[in-house]
């Protein structure tokens, strides 16, 4: 795991379940992909993209990966590397509210 992913995981997705009783996983494997970060209660992926991520091949390969992804029903949030650094507080708030949205409308 990068630093980035080792900050939102350590101080926001894996204390999320003791907070809000919803549990992330980490490198979970769905399909022929790893995601970063997979909360099954939400059907919801976080993604962290580091510089390399911005590059034609990449950016082609995530598109494709967003897009299994989301025939599968599952939501993917998108983060650079530098809105953990900087940004952490939105981020982390801006996966609360997808979260607690998925959640309701799954329910429905």
């Amino acid at each position: 795991m990068t630093k980035e992913e080792k900050h939102l995981w350590y101080d926001y997705l894996k204390p999320y379940r003791q907070t809000f009783g919803v549990a992330f996983t980490k490198q979970k494997v769905i399909g022929n992909y790893i995601v970063d970060f997979y909360c099954p209660k939400a059907k919801l992926v976080i993604e962290l993209d580091g510089s390399q991520h911005y590059e034609e091949y990449a950016m082609f390969y995530d598109a494709e990966r967003t897009s299994y992804l989301n025939q599968h029903g599952i939501l993917v949030l998108r983060y650079s590397n530098r809105d953990i650094r900087t940004r952490f507080k939105e981020v982390c708030d801006d996966i609360d509210i997808h979260v607690t949205e998925r959640i309701s409308a799954l329910q429905e």
